[in-house]
C-alpha cells in the first residue's frame, strides 16, 4: 500500500478535499441512459434569502442518502439543485436596505429597483448553494436552477396563458389576505394562526323606527365604519319579525337594513352578527348574497381611510381605541368581554393580516384539486407516514380560489396588458402588446405571481418544459419528494396539481415527510428563544459525518427529533472509532498487499462475520426501501462497532501474529467486510467513508460510485450460526465476571458444558484471549458446585469461584456495601413518607427522589444476589 491514513481522525483536513475531487470527476452528473433506471429527487428549493440551518440540513441530509444508495445501487440518479426567489422575504430585504439609504423603491422605479433585486441575487443568492455543499449535498450542480431563470420563467408564462385561456385563471374582486407591513396579498396557505389575547366589545344599533335596538359583538370594533348589514338567522323566532327593517350604524349613522342568512349561528351570543363585507370573508360571501355595498375603511397600510375625518390616518388599533371611546359616550358600548382567540399572520413578517376586499388574480382550484385528491387515493402518489394523507386531503377537500397576484415588484410579472383608453385587457407570453381596439401600446399588470405559482411547476420546469426535452421524458416523473410536515400545503399540494394537469402525470411516487429539528429541551428552534443551531458550526467543530449521522440516526418519518451536542459527539466517536480499525487493519498489511476478494477456504469465524455482513447488507437494503433511515443507520452502526471492531478485529489478532497461511487469510477477510461495511455506510457518512477508501484501495476507484452492497446467498453460511454460539458463550463469561467485579486481568479455568465438544475445543483460544481463561475444558457434564456459573441457549459454563475471588474478602466488602446502600434506602423512604415533603417539594424533586429510591433498591438486589451466590 503506497498511501496511509492519517494517525488521528481530523475530518477538516479532507472534506473539501473529498468534495472537490467528486465534483469536478462529474459523479453527482447522470446521463440519459436507456440501460439505466432513472431516479429523480429535485430538491426543495432553498430561498435565496437563505442561510443554511438544522432544518436544511435534515432535508438535505436524508435527500444525499437516498440519492447516494441509488446512484450505487446502479441508477441514473438526478438530484436536482436550485433556489427560489422568495419574492416577500427578498423584496423586504433589497426594500430595507434602499430604506438605510434614505431610498423608497418608488423613487427609483421598476427598473432600477429590478437592477438592484438582480444584483443581490448575485451577491447573496449561492449563499446556501455553498453551504449545502459543505454538508456533502451530492446535487448534479451542472444542472442549478433557479425560479427566475429563463426557462422556469418560459413555463410559468406557458401555465398562466394554457390556465387563462381555459378559464382557470380569473381577475376579479374577493376578500383576500393582506399583509400591511409586507404590503402585498398573501394566500390562505400563507397565513398562520395564533392565539391573541383580545376582547369581545358588546354593542347597541339602534332601530330607525326608535323602537328598539340589536345587540351583538365584535372583536374588531374598528371595522364597524364599514359596516353595511346586520344579519340574523332566518329561523330564529327572536329576530323574525326585525327581517327588513334599518339600523342606524353608531357613530357613522349610516342606515343599514337587518338581513337574514343562514351563515348566523342562532346559539352564538346573542345570534346577531353585523356585516362587513370588505374586510371578512364570510361577511362578504353575505354581501354578495344579499347585494350589499362594499365599503373599504383601511389603506394598504391598514391606517383609516380619508372618508371617516375623525379617524383617518389612525393605524388600525389607534383607531379601535378610539372609536370604543366614541361608543362609550354615545351609549352604543354595551360591556367589554376578554376574550381570546385565533388571529391570522403573515408567515413572513408576523403582522396580524387584514381581510380585505381586493382586485387580484385567482386560480380556480376545485378542478385542479379533484385529480389530485384521487392520485393519492389510488395510490399512485404516497405519502410516508401514511397519516399524513389526511392533512393533504383536509386541505384539498376545502380548498378555496388561490390568490396568485402579489403588490411587489420582483418575481414574475403577471402576463397581462391593460390599455387604459379602451378599457381592454390582453393575456400573452409576448414582454409587450398593443391595444387591439385602438393600437395604442398597453401597460402591463405591475403585480407578481405568488412565488409558490412557480416553485408548483418544479419537478417539471426544472426538467425542460415546455419542450419536450430528452431529460423531461427520461428524468419524469420524479421518484421521492423529502419535505417537512409545514409545507405539505405549500407546495406538495400544488406540485400534485400542476403536474397532473401539465404533464398528465403525478409528479413524484412518493413523498417522505419529516418532523422537525427541535432543541434538547424539545422546544422549536427559534430567534426569539435563541436556541437555533448554526449547522456549519457543527461542521466546523465535528465534521460533516457526525452531523449527518445524528440525523440520520434520530429519525424516523414523520416524527420530531431533538438535536444535542452529546449525539453530534458520539457520531463523532464512530468515526474515530472506524477510524482507527481502519488504521489498525491497515498497519497489519504488508506493503505488496493484493486484494483479490474473499478467499475460498474460511475459517469458521470468518464464515461468521461473512454471514453477518451479508445479513445486514439485507436488512439495510430493506430498510432504506422502506424509508427507514434511522433503523438502517442503527444497524449499520452496530455491525461496525459491535460485531467488526469489538468482536471479529479481535478475533483475527492470534491468526495475524502467527503469520503465514492463517494470517494472509484473516488479512483478505478483514479487508473484504471492511470495503463492503464503507459502502454499505457511505450514503451517510460519505467523507470518511470516501477517505479511507482511497487509501485502503490506493485510489483504485472512488466509492461513491461502487456498487451498494447487497443480499448474495452465497455467503450465507450455515454454520455460522454455530460460532454465534461462541459469541453468547464468551459474552456470558464476560458479563458473570463484570457481576463479580472480577479484574479482565485476573485469569481463571473455563469448564463448558456442551454436546458439541468439538466446537468448543476448536474455538477455546478465543476463549484464552477474550473471556480471560487461563484453560479451557470442554465436556458434555461437570459437577461443580463450588463454581460461579453462565448460561445460554446453547451451553452451561463453570468457573472455578477460589480461581475468580476470595470469598470471605469478597463477603465482607459486599456487607460494607449492603450497610451503606441501606442507610441511603433508609434515609430515601422515609423523606418520601414525610407528607410535609411530598406537599411542598416540586414535582421534578419529588420525581428525582423516587428515582434515587428505584436505583438504590436495584443496587441492594444486586449485592444481595451477589451474597447469595458465595454462600
Amino acid at each position: 500500500m503506497k498511501q496511509e491514513l492519517a494517525k488521528s481522525y481530523q475530518p477538516k483536513d479532507f472534506e473539501d478535499r473529498i468534495y472537490k475531487m467528486w465534483n469536478d470527476s462529474g459523479s453527482f452528473t447522470p446521463h440519459v441512459d436507456s440501460e439505466k433506471q432513472p431516479y429523480t429527487i429535485v430538491i426543495p428549493p432553498p430561498n435565496i434569502t437563505g442561510q443554511l440551518h438544522m432544518g436544511h440540513a435534515l432535508d438535505e441530509t436524508l435527500q444525499d442518502i437516498l440519492i447516494r444508495w441509488k446512484r450505487m445501487s446502479g441508477y441514473s440518479a438526478l438530484w436536482l439543485p436550485g433556489t427560489d426567489h422568495a419574492s416577500i422575504a427578498t423584496e423586504a430585504k433589497i426594500v430595507e436596505a434602499m430604506r438605510k439609504e434614505g431610498i423608497k423603491k418608488e423613487d427609483i422605479g421598476r427598473e432600477a429597483f429590478l437592477e438592484r433585486a438582480w444584483a443581490w441575487k448575485k451577491q447573496y443568492g449561492g449563499r446556501i448553494v455553498e453551504q449545502l455543499k459543505k454538508l456533502g449535498s451530492s446535487c448534479d450542480w451542472t444542472r442549478e436552477r433557479f425560479t427566475m431563470d429563463e426557462g422556469c420563467s418560459k413555463a410559468v408564462k406557458e401555465v398562466f396563458i394554457k390556465y387563462y385561456e381555459e378559464g382557470l385563471i380569473y381577475r376579479g374582486k374577493r376578500i383576500i389576505n393582506w399583509c400591511p407591513k409586507c404590503l402585498t396579498s398573501i394566500s390562505d396557505a400563507e397565513v398562520e394562526y395564533e392565539v391573541q389575547a383580545g376582547h369581545f366589545w358588546h354593542l347597541r344599533y339602534p332601530l330607525k323606527d326608535g323602537s328598539g335596538y340589536l345587540e351583538l359583538a365584535t372583536t374588531r370594533p374598528e371595522t364597524l365604519l364599514g359596516d353595511t348589514a346586520v344579519a340574523v338567522n332566518p329561523n330564529d323566532e327572536r329576530y323574525k319579525d326585525l327581517v327588513g327593517k334599518t339600523l342606524i350604524l353608531p357613530l357613522v349613522h349610516r342606515e343599514i337594513p337587518i338581513v337574514a342568512d343562514d351563515y348566523v349561528e342562532m346559539d352564538f351570543g346573542t345570534g346577531v352578527v353585523k356585516i362587513t363585507p370588505a374586510h371578512d370573508p364570510n361577511d362578504f360571501e353575505v354581501g354578495l348574497r344579499h347585494n350589499l355595498e362594499v365599503i373599504n375603511v383601511m389603506t394598504d397600510d391598514a391606517k383609516i381611510v380619508d372618508a371617516y375625518p375623525k379617524y383617518a390616518g389612525m393605524d388600525r388599533y389607534e383607531a379601535r381605541k378610539a372609536i370604543v371611546e366614541d361608543l362609550k359616550a354615545e351609549g352604543a358600548l354595551v360591556e367589554i368581554e376578554d376574550y381570546s382567540h385565533n388571529v391570522g399572520t403573515c408567515y413572513r413578517c408576523g403582522t396580524t393580516v387584514e381581510p380585505r376586499v381586493s382586485k387580484q388574480w385567482f386560480v380556480k382550484m376545485k378542478p385542479l384539486a379533484q385529480p389530485a385528491i384521487d392520485a393519492v387515493k389510488n395510490g399512485k402518489t404516497k405519502f410516508v407516514p401514511e397519516r399524513f394523507n389526511k392533512i393533504y386531503f383536509h386541505w384539498l377537500e376545502n380548498i378555496k380560489d388561490w390568490c396568485i397576484s402579489r403588490q411587489l415588484w420582483w418575481g414574475h410579472q403577471i402576463p397581462a396588458f391593460y390599455c387604459d383608453d379602451c378599457g381592454e385587457m390582453v393575456v400573452t407570453k409576448e414582454n409587450s402588446a398593443v391595444c387591439p381596439k385602438c393600437g395604442k401600446p398597453m401597460r402591463q399588470d405591475p403585480d407578481t405571481l405568488d412565488t409558490w405559482f412557480s416553485s408548483a411547476l418544479w419537478p417539471f420546469s426544472t426538467l425542460g418544459w415546455p419542450d419536450n426535452t430528452e431529460e423531461l421524458k427520461y428524468f419524469y416523473p420524479t421518484n421521492t419528494l423529502v419535505t417537512g410536515y409545514d409545507i405539505i400545503f405549500f407546495w406538495v399540494v400544488r406540485m400534485m396539481f400542476s403536474g397532473l394537469k401539465n404533464m398528465g402525470e403525478v409528479p413524484f411516487d412518493t413523498v417522505l415527510i419529516h418532523g422537525l429539528v427541535r432543541d434538547e429541551q424539545g422546544r422549536k428552534m427559534s430567534k426569539s428563544l435563541g436556541n437555533g443551531i448554526d449547522p456549519l458550526k457543527v461542521i466546523d467543530e465535528f465534521g460533516a459525518d457526525a452531523l449527518r449521522f445524528m440525523l440520520a440516526t434520530g429519525n424516523a418519518p414523520g416524527n420530531d427529533m431533538r438535536y444535542s451536542d452529546d449525539k453530534v459527539k458520539a457520531a463523532r466517536n464512530f468515526a474515530n472509532k472506524l477510524w482507527n480499525a481502519s488504521r489498525f487493519i491497515m498497519m497489519n498489511l504488508p506493503e505488496d498487499f493484493q486484494y483479490h476478494g474473499l478467499p475460498e477456504d474460511l475459517e469458521l469465524e470468518d464464515r461468521w462475520i461473512v454471514s453477518k455482513f451479508n445479513a445486514v447488507a439485507k436488512e439495510v437494503g430493506e430498510n432504506l426501501d422502506k424509508f427507514e433511515i434511522g433503523v438502517a443507520s442503527a444497524k449499520i452502526y452496530d455491525f461496525i462497532w459491535d460485531v467488526y471492531c469489538d468482536w471479529y478485529i479481535e478475533l483475527t489478532k492470534p491468526r495475524i501474529q502467527a503469520g503465514g497461511a492463517a494470517m494472509e487469510k484473516a488479512q483478505a477477510v478483514l479487508v473484504w467486510v471492511m470495503r463492503g461495511m464503507l459502502k454499505l455506510l457511505h450514503p451517510f457518512m460519505p467523507y470518511i467513508t470516501e477517505e479511507i477508501w482511497q487509501v485502503l484501495t490506493d485510489g483504485e476507484s472512488m466509492i461513491i460510485v461502487e456498487s451498494y452492497p447487497v443480499y448474495d446467498a452465497k455467503y450465507d453460511f450455515a454454520d455460522a450460526v454455530q460460532f454465534e454460539n461462541v459469541i453468547d458463550a464468551i459474552r456470558a463469561i464476560r458479563n458473570r465476571r463484570t457481576e463479580m467485579q472480577v479484574p479482565p486481568s485476573k485469569k481463571a479455568r473455563v469448564c463448558i458444558e456442551t454436546t458439541e465438544p468439538e466446537l468448543y475445543r476448536s474455538t477455546a483460544v478465543f476463549f484464552e484471549k477474550l473471556a480471560s481463561a487461563s484453560a479451557v475444558e470442554v465436556g458434555e457434564k461437570f459437577d461443580m458446585p463450588d463454581a460461579a456459573t453462565a448460561v445460554t441457549d446453547s451451553v452451561r459454563i463453570f468457573i472455578p469461584m477460589d480461581e475468580l475471588i476470595d470469598k470471605d474478602k469478597e463477603l465482607a466488602r459486599l456487607k460494607k456495601e449492603q450497610e451503606k446502600v441501606q442507610k441511603d434506602l433508609d434515609f430515601l423512604s422515609k423523606k418520601l413518607s414525610n407528607q410535609g415533603f411530598l406537599a411542598k417539594a416540586p414535582e421534578k424533586l419529588v420525581e428525582a427522589e423516587k428515582a434515587k429510591l428505584a436505583k438504590a433498591q436495584e443496587k441492594m438486589d444486586k449485592i444481595v444476589q451477589s451474597m447469595a451466590a458465595l454462600q
